[in-house]
């Protein structure tokens, strides 16, 4: 699930009370969009070796299934939440979730790699405008007691979804409803964003645009440039043999990134609204979660491509095996994020703890790893996985944002949770290609390989994170 943590000021919600009437339903709708998206995020890495056999394409074609949905989130996520507040939440939570089941039909229908790809991309945009509204109207609608309870209940609901996605995307995939195969993974989002749009249409309360915010396009522009710059040559340098260009492109994409920061500098100096606050960049705290969510979670996400192709092409499992094999890791995470809230007090320690606990998990199961390797063999394993992985994720963005002022928290949230994105999409090509590259010939080899790639990014993860604040202080509070 992808959701920013704040909001820019200036949306103006006179018409909404405080306790507004539907508040529980609309928030019912919320979670729904929500959950449909996470869904979406994690579906093709069950489903891709299927979906490469019935399309075609070589197999970077398995890796872009999940990285084109993923640019196209972060590239949406970065003007979504700005467009709520100039247009209206609720307006753009309804093109936002019209257009998700439009792109998931369009995925449905599919007849070649570069139509799946492309839909992939439809639906990742318009999953971008849909989820950031969810936060603004949680706001407006509740408040005190009530509005921790609403927050509460996204942990326990996005677990499962984490939990039951791969399984359904798995038990669809090898059911073959109506002859319908790996397309029912997406056809199952036309009624059920249908029901969400009915539903957000007679709940979801209205409210009136700030129209004194501007959007930043050309700094959303270059930003998306500058990560595509990145994982284009990674997932496809393999393929094309990894000529100069490729290494170029990643040379390039420096230059962007530069770019961006000069510009997002001179836009603030000029009293503009830029995506990212200069200052933060002058913020040695928030660098450093910057770099420890892009390590953290580049491991994550492909060490979860990684597993659950290795359990496909290396052990033959059907998707729907695979997806039940990978359960002790979800359950593991949501036991992880469950005991973050005990340990919050320790601060950057839970986090360092988290990944040493998630590393041993790594290195266990590249270690039991065979041609002979069982789902029950490898649960142990799976399970101290997903818990170190819940220590690390649950306190995550409150360490990262402890160090920022009040003033610059909406900014450095957004820039937090596109930064989740980018680093989910680097994982996705980066450790995609390394599995790949070690050939059909020794999937057990290769996953190996792979995985201790996967455990010495997770203790880079450990060691920069000694940058970040020791304790969580409360962003609201901090002056």
């Amino acid at each position: 699930m992808t959701m920013t943590l704040d909001t820019p000021s200036g949306v103006t919600t006179e018409n909404v009370e405080k306790s507004y009437r539907w508040r529980w339903p609309a928030l019912f709708v919320i979670l729904t969009g929500s959950v449909m998206e996470l869904l979406d995020m994690t579906v093709t890495s069950i489903a891709g070796p299927v979906m490469r056999s019935s399309l075609g394409g070589g197999t970077a074609m398995i890796q872009w299934l999940g990285v084109a949905y993923t640019l196209a989130m972060v590239s949406g996520l970065l003007t979504g939440g700005r467009l709520g507040d100039i247009f209206g939440r609720k307006r753009m939570f309804l093109i936002g979730a019209i257009g998700f089941v439009g792109g998931s039909l369009f995925c449905a229908v599919a007849v070649n790699p570069e139509m799946i790809i492309t839909a992939r991309v439809v639906q990742g945009l318009f999953g971008a405008a849909m989820v950031p509204q969810g936060l603004g109207m949680m706001k407006e609608m509740f408040s005190g007691k009530e509005l921790q309870s609403a927050f509460g209940m996204f942990g326990p609901v996005m677990g499962l979804a984490a939990v039951g996605g791969p399984i359904l995307a798995g038990w669809l995939v090898d059911a073959d409803l109506f002859g319908t195969g790996w397309r029912m993974i997406f056809l199952i989002n036309l009624p059920i964003g249908a029901l969400a749009v009915l539903a957000a249409i007679k709940f979801l309360p209205e409210s009136r645009p700030g129209g004194s915010l501007t959007l930043d396009i050309p700094g959303a522009l270059l930003a998306t440039t500058g990560a595509l710059l990145i994982v284009f040559p990674l997932v496809q340098g393999r393929e094309y043999g990894w000529p100069l260009w490729t290494f170029a492109m990643m040379a390039a994409a420096v230059v962007v990134f530069g770019v961006f920061a000069w510009f997002e500098k001179r836009k603030s100096r000029r009293g503009g609204d830029p995506l990212v606050e200069p200052s933060l960049f002058r913020k040695r705290s928030f660098l450093a979660g910057m770099a420890t969510g892009t390590i953290y979670f580049a491991a994550f996400s492909g060490f979860g491509l990684v597993f659950t192709l290795y359990l496909q092409f290396g052990l033959g499992f059907s998707p729907l095996k695979a997806g039940l094999t990978g359960v002790p890791m979800s359950l593991g995470m949501i036991v992880g994020m469950g005991l973050v809230q005990a340990v919050r007090k320790h601060g950057r320690k839970v986090l360092h703890t988290g990944a040493l606990i998630m590393t041993a998990g790594v290195v266990a199961l590249l270690l039991l790893l065979g041609p002979e390797t069982g789902p029950w063999q490898i649960a142990p394993a799976l399970l101290v996985i997903g818990i170190g992985s819940g220590l690390i994720m649950g306190p995550y963005f409150e360490i990262a944002l402890s160090g920022v002022e009040p003033s610059e928290a909406g900014s450095a949230s957004g820039a937090l949770t596109s930064l989740q994105q980018v680093g989910g999409a680097l994982g996705l090509a980066l450790l995609g290609t390394v599995f790949f590259d070690a050939g059909p010939a020794d999937p057990t080899g290769a996953a190996q390989r792979t995985f201790w790639v996967v455990a010495v990014m997770v203790m880079l993860t450990f060691a920069v994170g000694f940058l970040l604040p020791k304790r969580i202080r409360d962003v609201e509070s901090a002056g």
